[in-house]
């Protein structure tokens, strides 16, 4: 069974792909930019602020697809100044620090907005 959630970016139909996909009980959540509900970047400037909306994009998603949080396994924090890490991690830690999944942080050269200082890609697997 595969099933699919959208988050409504506009993106998606345009470049063909889906905010989460879900295969039997492994799911994966497409790597996802700080968009708000109206299209804008959410938290210009601002790591922690973009890091949050991302997360929260993302459990939306897994909820979605009948998964959430608990669920995760593993999550990639990609940000264009890999010394802000620390800026994205306290707000990882905000959402996994009893979860604890497996997590990589990368600097990469830019994303497809430039105001967007960070995206996030979760796995996660449905035990229950």
């Amino acid at each position: 069974m595969r099933q699919i959630a959208s988050s409504g970016s506009p993106l998606e139909p345009e470049i063909g792909f889906s905010r989460a996909v879900r295969v039997g009980p492994h799911v994966f959540v497409a790597g996802t930019a700080p968009i708000g509900p109206d299209g804008e970047t959410v938290g210009d400037g601002d790591v922690g602020a973009q890091t949050r909306r991302c997360l929260d994009v993302s459990a939306e998603a897994l909820v979605a697809v009948g998964a959430s949080l608990e669920d995760v396994v593993r999550t990639r924090i990609m940000l264009t100044d890999i010394t802000r890490w620390r800026e994205a991690a306290a707000v990882h830690g905000e959402y996994f620090s009893e979860i604890r999944p497996a997590a990589t942080f990368v600097e990469v050269s830019r994303f497809i907005d430039q105001r967007w200082l960070v995206e996030t890609e979760v796995d996660a697997i449905i035990t229950d």
